[in-house]
């Protein structure tokens, strides 16, 4: 079973960082693309940042500028820091890994993470 956790979300004021990070399973060989997602209350997930094994990398607009996702492949970790933050930033926010490949199996799969929450106070 492969799992994915993140870290690092919690409290900070506007105009404040923070760092995500999501660490996969010792049990996966790759992952295509690895992303962030974000949900508010009472609204849908939504994209935040994606990345793909080769380096490509996908922004919402309301984020761009502010936010950057990088991903250590020989970690299985992928980051997401966030500046400049804003109220409407406040969500939960999810891990993503797409097209995971675990040792010892040739299928492929996807995964999420349990989410970990960001608050940002005005």
């Amino acid at each position: 079973q492969v799992m994915l956790v993140e870290s690092g979300g919690g409290l900070v004021q506007a105009g404040g960082s923070l760092r995500l990070s999501c660490a996969a399973s010792t049990i996966v060989f790759s992952i295509e693309t690895m992303g962030w997602y974000r949900q508010a209350p009472g609204e849908q997930r939504e994209l935040v940042a994606s990345i793909t094994s080769g380096g490509t990398t996908k922004y919402a607009d309301s984020v761009k500028g502010r936010f950057s996702i990088s991903r250590d492949d020989a970690e299985k970790r992928v980051y997401l820091q966030m500046n400049s933050l804003k109220p409407e930033d406040t969500a939960v926010y999810y891990c993503n890994a797409e097209s995971v490949v675990v040792l010892g199996d040739p299928n492929e799969y996807n995964y999420w993470g349990r989410g970990t929450q960001v608050t940002v106070s005005s």
